[in-house]
Parts: C-alpha cells; sequence; structure tokens
C-alpha cells in the first residue's frame, strides 16, 4: 500500500477536538482559507504547513495519509512450478520459491543429503548477505573458515563478501530456506 494525503482526515481530526476552522488556523499559524482548502482537498499543504497542522493537533503526519491500494498484482507461484535450480552439486537440491523477476532478493529451499566436507568448494567474491534457516536436520556452514553448526530451528545471517560453504555431514536430509539480497549468480547459491 502507498499513502495518498487526505485533508477530510484533518477536518476529522480537528472537529474531533472540539476545533473551528479558526482555532486550528490561529494554533498552526496559517490563514483559516488555506485550512479550508487543505481539508477540501483542493490543495497539497506544503511539508512545512502539515507540520504546522501537526503540531497544532498534537498528532503525527502519518494520520493524515490514506492507504491507497498498489496497482501491482502480487506474483503467485503454485506447487510444483518452482524452478528447481541446478548447480552442479550432487549432495543438494535447489528450488527457487521467489519469483525470477526479483531483483532484490531471491528465496530458496535447499535440501542438503550427506556430503563429504572434502568435496564442498567454498563460495566467493558474493556481495550482499545471506540468511538461512534450518527446518529439520542440522546444517554445518562456513564462513571465513570457521563451521557454525545450524540445527532445526536455528538461523544464522551473514555477509557473503566473506569464503562461506554449506554442507550436510548427518546422516539424515536436512532441509533449510535462504534469503539472499541481492540475490547472487543462481548457479553459485549453496555451494
Amino acid at each position: 500500500m502507498s499513502g495518498k494525503f487526505s485533508g477530510q482526515k484533518i477536518r476529522t481530526m480537528r472537529k474531533a477536538l472540539g476545533m473551528s476552522i479558526k482555532d486550528l488556523a490561529e494554533a498552526s499559524n496559517l490563514s483559516t482559507g488555506l485550512i479550508s482548502q487543505i481539508e477540501r482537498d483542493l490543495v497539497s499543504p506544503s511539508v512545512n504547513a502539515m507540520l504546522r497542522i501537526v503540531d497544532a493537533l498534537h498528532t503525527t503526519m502519518g494520520e493524515f495519509f490514506e492507504d491507497v491500494p498498489s496497482k501491482k498484482k502480487p506474483t503467485i507461484i503454485h506447487s510444483g512450478e518452482h524452478k528447481m535450480l541446478d548447480d552442479g552439486a550432487t549432495d543438494r537440491r535447489v528450488r527457487l520459491l521467489s519469483p525470477e523477476s526479483r531483483r532484490e532478493y531471491a528465496v530458496m529451499e535447499m535440501r542438503f543429503e550427506t556430503a563429504d566436507k572434502k568435496d564442498v568448494l567454498p563460495t566467493t567474491g558474493d556481495e550482499g548477505e545471506a540468511f538461512g534457516f534450518v527446518k529439520a536436520g542440522r546444517l554445518t556452514v562456513m564462513v571465513d573458515d570457521v563451521a557454525y553448526p545450524v540445527e532445526a530451528g536455528d538461523s544464522i545471517a551473514f555477509d557473503r563478501t566473506a569464503r562461506y560453504a554449506m554442507f550436510n555431514e548427518q546422516k539424515e536430509p536436512c532441509l533449510s530456506t535462504w534469503v539472499f539480497l541481492p540475490p547472487a549468480d543462481l548457479k553459485k547459491q549453496g555451494s
């Protein structure tokens, strides 16, 4: 939602406080004509005028904006339509949960099978941040050569400029959800 200024909200609040247009004009050091035009949405107040009105009504600027629905339609990716990413690793499956068109972030579900730590190559050179939540199992996340065990119910966040790797040393699979801000090269994710 985005905000649209509403002069009617000023009128409603003014009346609720028992103030006349003249009272508000005097309290805000604005003319009665300007207050009347603002309340009828004939003019948009300057920031300075709004600050004076806000102060006179003892409220916040946000009170005078109404929610307007966004014109952007939501994107729904139905079950079975999520893109599976092949990053060449045999020890994990990566499913993209967010729309591919998003440039601000990528949300992925990663299922890690048991892996041999010596076969895991760290990722380097990404920009941004990573956030992971382990839903089931246990995941080892290496950040700058330090191992962090992340168990079911735990989450981890780190700067992706660090060298990092993720792998499962347990017998049972590990299921996790990851958010990458901004999304990196999707072929590198999970390495």
